[in-house]
């Protein structure tokens, strides 16, 4: 299962070839995108339970493949 960032960057990855110098500009603002959305789904899964922090992280990298782009 892949997040709605990671399918656009799927999708980005079609179109950008060429290394020039915005694509790390690119790259930079999507890494980030992936880490924000990271957070956010770790949060909504905490949300639900009850008790301390467990297992968001563990949660998101079983369910998502943790990407960035290079």
């Amino acid at each position: 299962m892949k997040t709605a960032m990671q399918e656009l960057l799927d999708d980005i990855q079609k179109y950008i070839k060429v290394d020039w110098p915005m694509n790390k500009s690119i790259r930079n603002s999507i890494n980030k995108a992936l880490e924000k959305e990271k957070e956010q789904i770790c949060n909504s899964y905490t949300d639900g339970l009850e008790g301390p922090y467990i297992g968001a992280i563990e949660y998101y990298n079983q369910t998502y493949n943790n990407e960035t782009i290079d």
